[in-house]
């Protein structure tokens, strides 16, 4: 599980943040600030943390298995490891800023066998000039200062025009939001967003973790069609952490 008696393997300081890595044979973090910004087990896929609801936010899908995913945001690719597992054959594209980054989750975290097309580069430039469509689209980016982590965007009003371009028909659009003191601005505004520009919205949270999992589209697959998927993992661990998700509509 997360923080648990791990060893400090290496700190790599990268043009956008110094990322130090615990792990043992069984288990690897990256901390960021103070916190766990990436996490792979061996023998396990869920943590009980946010990468659990977002995996669960992009299930929410109307579908409830989307053919197509865009990540805004890779980090160490937790939940996208969850992804692959429940949906094997989804194309997984990944926008992340920090190339280290994802050198590192190569290094320590086996990105290549989650099978995603990854880009370097600026997400949401990306996604501006972007021409494809996705089922999903997914916003995790967050900037680091010296204690905390940030959002360059207070809402995403200004994204709307890009994610109404890119978007499938019956697409959902989604956001990883941190919440508590400090951040309270970005979740009023991404919630405001959401409530304008959506039929139908959901939050995902999980008990352990101090973040919200937004989801907006025209429809969404209900949630008691999700919550079986916990058959799906292969440790009593697993099975509790996709159970213990909570959501609401919004």
């Amino acid at each position: 599980m997360p923080w648990a008696n791990l060893r400090h393997l290496e700190t790599r300081q990268t043009a956008h943040q110094s990322v130090a890595v615990w792990g043992d044979g069984h288990e690897v973090e990256f901390r960021v600030t103070g916190a766990i910004h990436a996490w792979w087990g061996r023998d396990q896929f869920l943590t009980g943390l946010a990468w659990d609801a977002i995996a669960a936010g992009i299930l929410s899908h109307p579908t409830g298995a989307p053919q197509s995913l865009l990540m805004l945001g890779l980090g160490g690719g937790t939940s996208l490891r969850t992804l692959r597992h429940l949906c094997p054959d989804m194309k997984i594209t990944a926008i992340e800023l920090d190339e280290d980054m994802i050198q590192l989750a190569r290094d320590y975290m086996n990105l290549e066998a989650i099978g995603i097309e990854v880009i370097a580069g600026d997400a949401y430039a990306w996604l501006r000039r972007n021409r494809r469509r996705f089922d999903v689209i997914f916003d995790d980016v967050y900037g680091v200062t010296s204690s905390d982590v940030e959002r360059p965007l207070a809402s995403p009003e200004t994204l709307l025009p890009d994610l109404q371009r890119s978007l499938k028909p019956g697409g959902i659009f989604a956001a990883n939001l941190v919440t508590g003191p400090g951040h309270r601005r970005v979740q009023t505004g991404f919630r405001r967003f959401f409530r304008e520009n959506f039929t139908e919205v959901r939050s995902i949270t999980t008990v352990a973790s101090m973040n919200e999992c937004l989801i907006g589209g025209t429809g969404l697959w209900p949630w008691k069609d999700l919550r079986p998927l916990a058959q799906a993992f292969p440790t009593d661990a697993d099975y509790s952490h996709w159970r213990g998700l909570r959501a609401r509509r919004l």
